[in-house]
């Protein structure tokens, strides 16, 4: 037998295979592109439905306003075709059930089914509910609830909030389950707010603010006077943080907890109620539903320009015109001024241009990565702008060396605290910018050796890293332990630092050991495989490819992959996505970047078996 005829063969498949999932990533991908961008599409959310539907509804009943029974139908004719068959509701429609949706949902249709239009719906829901709480006795349903988050109350409070408030009673006995948040210290400065262990997250200040006033509304307590003295301080403040379009994070859910929260006190004439739902009005889609979020614009622009710069055909694929405008919008993005909302100082990127967003650190760094690949003619802007985005995430980094997503030392809750991932897209930012910036070169330096530290300090035993903003419902943990390690990787990989080598052996292996028997990844061995998770596990394997056997892991998980296109199920999205409080979502264009820029690495390294 002629082997090595059989050899070139082999490598000639593996090399058409690669070649030909590649281009349909790249034609699926700018397909989408707009002049400055891409826009992408969030999943639709029940959650998000069922919030803006019962906000829409509490107000209508004071203000007999007609034109919201559309929005309120169309919503409940939405989540009636799209509950599961369980009876419950997951947090997209391609996510499983759970008692925090489905609990939104059954209160939605208690308060907006008046005329008993979804009399099975109701019922279903009340079935599933039963079977995995036990019963549907208010107390029953709050306990769980607040097992289900722990100590964080961010999403527990206005959960149980609209439970009571769609009921219709507000009793002072019907809020007994519901813990009163401490809206009064939404009046102290916001340089303060770190070190007084709110029990929510940094960016949860609206919902704090109206959520704990309409518990205090109607049940008040012993610290009443105080709360009473300064509720007009606290109501400025929500004013001054809402921004001009109404959305708070151009989030829907917290618009709509603080809208149906206020509706319910005497505060329902107040501008953010108005504002909150033109808002709603504006992001429902034509089907009726609304996403968990407006957009993730910057995000999936940022991401998608570092993929494509991976690519060996990277100036054909982007020319020097569009990465201009891409580029300039970019840098047109930056945040110049403090932020009204989190206080966060100049220099940051959030997840879309829309005035809801926040700075954040994965956006800034995502943002520095894909300046530092795109062509713009003022060269000295550019440099600035990378200036003050590094500096921002130098003043970020957390005393334990990590980098959180919004605040510096807001380190109580989980979504607060340092991040693996997050750590990881810093340390690739400041790699791609360091020998730019001269000045900064010490500080740079400091920091990753910090990060390296964090990071081999938050290696689990086996290996793996977790992320913050990532997860696989399928896994128990719902942490996803394939995004983490991946995206440790690839960053320590294109770090080539000494000290990361013996961590990343580790990783490499665990990675490698999770592939599943039909080449993909899931989020750990025996989870389903998703485009996403395989095309992240072989971009880490593919900035590493120093063994015959992560060669051959990248092949089989080639061959998966060019299956899954050749499918009817295409380049269907999977929700791994965290949202706030761990909500799910999957947004279409992530598994067309993640797979490009695994493929684009291979290719650029001329990776093949044999």
């Amino acid at each position: 037998m002629n082997y090595s005829g059989l050899f070139i063969a082999m490598e000639l498949e593996i090399e058409s295979r690669l070649d030909k999932c590649l281009n349909n990533c790249r034609i699926e991908l700018m397909k989408q592109r707009t002049e400055k961008g891409w826009t992408g599409k969030l999943s639709s959310s029940a959650l998000s439905t069922a919030t803006a539907i019962t906000a829409f509804k509490l107000i209508q009943n004071k203000t007999n306003d007609a034109d919201l029974s559309r929005y309120i139908e169309s919503g409940m004719n939405w989540l009636a075709e799209n509950q599961n068959k369980d009876g419950g509701w997951g947090d997209s429609i391609r996510s499983n059930s759970n008692i925090s949706t489905s609990t939104l949902c059954r209160a939605a249709f208690q308060l907006c089914d008046t005329d008993n239009k979804y009399p099975d719906i109701r019922k279903s829901v009340d079935s599933y509910l039963e079977q995995n709480i036990g019963s549907l006795d208010p107390g029953s349903i709050s306990q769980a609830i607040y097992k289900c988050y722990g100590k964080d109350r961010t999403f527990a409070v206005p959960i149980l909030t609209m439970m009571v408030l769609s009921a219709g009673a507000c009793t002072k006995s019907d809020w007994k389950h519901i813990k009163q948040l401490p809206f009064e210290l939404a009046a102290l400065p916001q340089a303060l707010f770190r070190f007084l262990r709110l029990p929510v997250v940094s960016y949860a200040l609206p919902a704090l603010i109206a959520i704990g006033y309409v518990r205090h509304f109607h049940c008040p307590g012993i610290l009443a006077p105080l709360r009473w003295i300064l509720k007009k301080r606290c109501m400025r403040m929500l004013e001054k943080i809402q921004p001009s379009n109404g959305g708070f994070l151009e989030a829907s859910p917290l618009t709509s907890f603080v809208a149906m929260s206020l509706a319910a006190t005497d505060m329902i004439d107040s501008p953010v109620v108005e504002k909150s739902v033109s808002f709603l009005k504006s992001s429902m889609d034509k089907d009726g539903s609304w996403p968990i979020d407006s957009n993730l614009a910057t995000w999936v622009t940022t991401l998608s320009v570092n993929a494509l710069a991976l690519d060996p055909d990277y100036e054909q694929q982007l020319p020097k015109e569009s990465q201009e405008q891409i580029a300039e919008n970019l840098l047109n993005q930056q945040y110049s001024e403090r932020h009204a909302y989190t206080g966060a100082a100049p220099g940051a990127w959030s997840w879309t241009h829309l005035p809801g967003a926040v700075p954040d650190a994965d956006d800034t760094a995502g943002a520095l990565l894909a300046l530092s690949f795109l062509y713009h003619p003022d060269t000295k802007r550019k440099r600035q702008s990378a200036q003050a985005g590094i500096q921002w995430l130098l003043d970020l980094q957390n005393s334990d060396g990590g980098i959180p997503t919004f605040c510096k030392g807001w380190t109580k809750l989980p979504f607060d605290q340092s991040s693996c991932d997050i750590s990881a897209h810093v340390i690739r930012a400041f790699l791609a910018w360091q020998d730019e910036l001269p000045g900064l070169a010490g500080e740079i330096n400091k920091s990753i050796d910090r990060m390296l530290v964090y990071l081999q300090r938050n290696q689990e035993s086996d290996g793996r890293w977790l992320p913050l903003w990532f997860g696989n419902e399928n896994l128990e943990a719902v942490n996803n332990p394939v995004y983490g390690t991946a995206k440790v990787m690839i960053a320590l990989a294109e770090l080539d630092d000494t000290r990361s080598l013996e961590i990343l052996n580790a990783a490499s292996a665990w990675l490698i050991a999770q592939q599943n028997d039909d080449g993909g990844w899931g989020g750990s061995k025996g989870i389903a495989s998703s485009l996403e998770e395989t095309g992240l596990a072989l971009e880490a394997l593919a900035a590493l490819a120093n063994a015959e056997q992560m060669r051959q892991a990248m092949d089989k998980g080639l061959m998966w992959v060019d299956g899954q296109l050749e499918s009817e199920k295409g380049f269907m999205a999977t929700p791994i996505g965290f949202y706030f409080a761990n909500l799910w979502y999957f947004e279409e264009l992530y598994p067309v970047i993640f797979l490009l820029a695994a493929l684009a690495r291979m290719k650029r390294q001329g990776i093949t078996n044999v």
